[in-house]
């Protein structure tokens, strides 16, 4: 799995490849048996240019797996109200099998009251309470994309994750509790830690899979990893490159990546890692609430 010298990498452009393939032929199998194709819904709220380039590619990976792809654009100015009211329209609609808000909305929103108002059966990123709460009782739920990418990622590196102790970094509803819940299901042995905790280092050094996401560029330095460990990198932070030219800038993780490869055992890139994973578990989500939504059984293997 790994050199003295340097980590494998977990590579997420083909991992995410082979589930996005594993999706397509499962739509083509909806499609040819059953009559069902899948559908994919995105609102965006304003004009942020990183929200529009996810919302893109959203749209092209959706299109790519066969589903229907709906995009909504909505002006930074939209009510509450009128957002709440899109988001009950594609809640009753029979063509859209999974949707999601895209975050951040505007400040006169409240993000809460968005989540709230989803139906938790298309819930595409498995934020409603509903949903957190039945993943935390074990039951089936819409589980949120990246977490989901996460554990792909680590069984990837590690096979069996029984009886390892993992170590997530951050304990946000997006990301730290529910990947730190999908773990527990793996059998781990789960830390959360966050900023308020204890010797944050120590803590890290303890784990055979460490999972990072709490947005500081380059937090985790070598000194925080356990040789051999499993790294996954959540954070996507845009740095200053001066190298590039004057006002450019580039992404890297929340762990130094360079500096962390030289001590681990497998880790994930920035880009190139946990990102790519995101849309590819939305699709696959979405062909998940449509089977629900139908009452088609999926294969085993999906």
């Amino acid at each position: 799995m790994t050199s003295s010298a340097q980590a494998s990498i977990i590579d997420g452009k083909i991992i995410s490849a082979e589930l996005r393939a594993r999706v397509a032929k499962e739509v083509e199998r909806l499609q040819r048996d059953h009559g069902l194709t899948p559908g994919l819904a995105v609102i965006l709220v304003g004009n942020d240019p990183a929200s529009e380039v996810y919302v893109r590619n959203k749209g092209i990976a959706t299109r790519e797996a066969g589903m229907n792809s709906y995009e909504y654009k909505l002006p930074a100015d939209t009510s509450e109200a009128d957002l709440l009211a899109k988001v009950r329209e594609l809640n009753a609609d029979p063509a859209v099998h999974g949707f999601l808000v895209q975050f951040p909305v505007p400040d006169h929103i409240s993000q809460q009251t968005v989540i709230d108002t989803i139906d938790p059966a298309k819930d595409a990123d498995g934020l409603h309470p509903l949903n957190a709460g039945r993943l935390a009782s074990g039951l089936p739920a819409m589980v949120p994309a990246t977490p989901e990418g996460c554990l792909i990622m680590a069984k990837r590196a590690g096979g069996d994750l029984s009886g390892k102790h993992a170590v997530v970094i951050g304990r946000s509803n997006l990301v730290g509790k529910p990947v730190a819940q999908l773990l527990l299901k793996e059998n781990c042995t789960v830390t959360i830690a966050h900023s308020r905790s204890r010797d944050l280092p120590a803590i890290a050094r303890e784990a055979d899979i460490l999972v990072a996401a709490v947005g500081r560029a380059n937090m985790v330095t070598r000194d925080w990893v356990k040789p051999g460990a499993t790294v996954i990198d959540v954070g996507i932070n845009r740095v200053p490159a001066p190298e590039k030219g004057e006002g450019k800038t580039r992404l890297v993780g929340d762990v130094d990546f360079k500096d962390v490869a030289g001590v681990a055992g497998a880790i994930t890139p920035v880009p190139g890692g946990v990102g790519l994973m995101t849309v590819a578990c939305l699709l696959r989500n979405t062909v998940i609430a449509a089977c629900r939504a139908k009452a088609i059984e999926l294969p085993e293997d999906f």
